[in-house]
Order: C-alpha cells, then sequence, then structure tokens
C-alpha cells in the first residue's frame, strides 16, 4: 500500500520506501531524507529573481545575491518531476523536512486495508 505524504511523493509501505507518486520510482528508504535518491541542480538565485534596479549602476539590486543563496531543486532521476525546492546558503546540506513515525503509519495503513476488505 502507497500512502501520499506530498503532491510528488508517496511512501511504499510495503517496501518502506520513498516512491514517486507520477512514475513510482523509488528513491530510497523511508527512515532516510528522500532527497537522497533525488537529481539535484543548484541554480542562481538570479535566474528566477531579476534584479528590480539597474546592476551596472547598483551593487545592491534587490535580487538575491548568489554569494549569500542558492535556488536547490530536487528532480525525480526517472520521469523528471519536480519535487521540491528551497533557498539554502551555499554549501548548506539539504533539509531534512519529513521523517515520519513509520510503525504508526504501518498500523494505519493495516487498519484501512482491514477495513476496505
Amino acid at each position: 500500500m502507497k500512502i501520499n505524504m506530498t503532491e510528488a511523493l508517496a511512501i511504499d509501505m510495503d517496501r518502506c520506501g520513498w516512491v514517486c507518486r507520477k512514475c513510482g520510482h523509488e528513491h530510497g528508504p523511508a527512515e532516510q531524507n528522500y532527497k537522497q535518491g533525488l537529481l539535484v541542480y543548484a541554480r542562481d538565485p538570479r535566474q528566477v529573481h531579476q534584479a528590480i534596479i539597474d546592476p551596472q549602476q547598483y551593487a545592491q539590486t534587490f535580487a538575491p545575491q548568489p554569494e549569500w543563496v542558492r535556488i536547490i531543486e530536487y528532480y525525480c532521476p526517472q520521469c523528471a518531476l519536480l519535487v521540491e525546492a528551497e533557498y539554502l546558503p551555499p554549501g548548506h546540506p539539504p533539509v531534512h523536512d519529513m521523517q515520519f513515525d513509520l510503525a504508526s503509519l504501518r498500523a494505519l495503513a493495516a487498519r484501512i486495508q482491514g477495513a476496505a476488505q
């Protein structure tokens, strides 16, 4: 049984692993950060946030500076679905943003399957 966790991710309770909701690709164990099994693209923030004032005239343009922040995008390696994007300082490790009580999820999945039968 798969339990949907986000628009892009589910946990396969039979295998206890992260899977892509679009293509079913397995991203790794559910006990670990799902981002470890994804493709990573560190994007220059100026590609997304254009300068508000002329950068030829002013040092501060009201746009994020790449020395201070990167936009990190995570993609499914099989279908290229964008799974997550986060703003991080350069060199910062990926944020571990989801950690679940897998024993409780297994019990919930068992109750759901029992009620469906």
